[in-house]
């Protein structure tokens, strides 16, 4: 939760009216706001009062935001409106483009450009234009080297996107695909020039011909595809990117013919949680509803060591019986027992095909592994690679489908 300054309160408040315009930015935002929460708003306010800002904080929060995902957004829009007396100014230089060597660039917090979209709404500043009869201050640009609008937001961090790219990035989601080669059995299949002889039927079709074996019958392995688990951290330094990667996943698990036999997909924050049922659910936001509601542990700590136990112990035969690739997507920053959590992370190595690491703290350039976590991870997996963006899922294709792929992982362990 963001830290308040002091409300300063007009001699005539027009508090309804404020909370009116705050439930639209709320709106604008992507949150479910409607007549009758701004209503119940007014009241909860009235009834609550307004003296002590813990209690309005926490009033309005209870009347509009009843997912997890939504909290962050509403924490930013709060701040912004209620808080910040240069909202306007900082909004505008949230919006306006900032010029590369000459205006010092300054990421995003968490939600902040969406909450200042919403906040502004369509009262977007228009940029002064130069006169047409002023041939001085016309420039001309070079566009040919410029990304387009699709490739630059595949580029793009989860966490800085507004409402806009989000929901367009949901839909390049859906649009990915996951292939996977199919794992060579020592079943067989009947096949014409196969390395092995299939003497049940070469003896079987010789007694209808009196006997008489004419040719042999030849065998080739039979091709079966691994299942794909997924562990998906969902504690409150990873909710914005465990809930794209859970669009990827939904589409991953509904494509028919991508190779894999089951997704299996588990949720972990303080405690493991069991959503794979909820993604045989075609539509993309009722499935994630559904697993968000049966998840209590939304935006909650990090137990690491203990949901991955709870794995080993309790579904790991279950699911990883044929060959799994297991996807894991955490930043690993775990405050249990280190010892606990690499011999954890040992055993669900062991048991797997291929163990993938998904960690969208890669995408800073000076990343070290120095947190404990980490550190007792990195040994244990066949691939490091950064999640954070479209981009870096569409090269998880590669990551699978080359066995000898590490990503970043000798590098960081030369590191160490």
């Amino acid at each position: 939760m963001p830290e308040y300054l002091p409300i300063a309160v007009p001699d005539d408040p027009r508090l309804a009216q404020n909370i009116i315009h705050f439930a639209r930015a709320l709106r604008r935002a992507g949150l479910p706001v409607g007549p009758g929460r701004v209503i119940d708003a007014i009241r909860a306010v009235a009834a609550a009062g307004f003296t002590d800002r813990m209690d309005f904080y926490w009033t309005l929060h209870a009347c509009f935001v009843n997912r997890p995902e939504h909290r962050v957004v509403f924490a930013q829009i709060f701040r912004l409106y209620w808080r910040d007396p240069r909202y306007l100014e900082h909004m505008m230089s949230m919006m306006l483009p900032a010029v590369r060597g000459v205006q010092e660039e300054k990421l995003a917090q968490s939600a902040e450009k969406r909450a200042a979209q919403a906040l502004l709404g369509d009262q977007m500043p228009e940029l002064p234009q130069p006169d047409g009869d002023d041939e001085a201050t016309k420039l001309e640009i070079d566009s040919s080297f410029t990304l387009s609008a699709e490739e630059r937001l595949k580029t793009l961090d989860f966490e800085q996107m507004s409402t806009a790219e989000i929901a367009e990035a949901k839909r390049m989601l859906a649009r990915l695909r996951l292939p996977v080669k199919p794992i060579p059995s020592r079943r067989g299949m009947a096949a014409h020039g196969g390395r092995r002889i299939d003497w049940r039927r070469t003896l079987r079709t010789s007694m209808r011909q009196g006997g008489e074996m004419r040719e042999l019958s030849h065998l080739k392995p039979r091709p079966r595809w691994p299942n794909l688990v997924v562990l998906c951290d969902i504690s409150g330094s990873m909710s914005q990117y465990s809930r794209m990667v859970l669009h990827f996943l939904h589409a991953v698990a509904n494509e028919k013919g991508a190779g894999w036999a089951k997704v299996h997909a588990f949720t972990f924050g303080t405690r493991l949680t069991n959503i794979t049922r909820h993604l045989a659910t075609r539509d993309v936001d009722a499935a994630l509803r559904a697993a968000g509601a049966e998840a209590q542990d939304w935006q909650g700590g990090t137990r690491i060591g203990q949901c991955l136990h709870d794995f080993n112990r309790d579904w790991s035969r279950r699911v990883m019986g044929q060959g799994a690739v297991v996807l894991l997507i955490t930043d690993g920053l775990d405050r249990d027992d280190a010892e606990a959590l690499e011999r954890e992370i040992e055993r669900l190595h062991l048991s797997s095909r291929r163990l993938i690491w998904l960690n969208p703290l890669l995408r800073w350039d000076g990343f070290a592994p120095k947190a404990k976590g980490i550190r007792a991870m990195l040994p244990h997996v066949d691939s490091f690679r950064a999640g954070h963006s479209i981009q870096s899922l569409e090269q998880l294709a590669e990551a699978i489908s080359r066995p000898d792929d590490a990503g970043e992982k000798q590098r960081l362990l030369d590191a160490l």
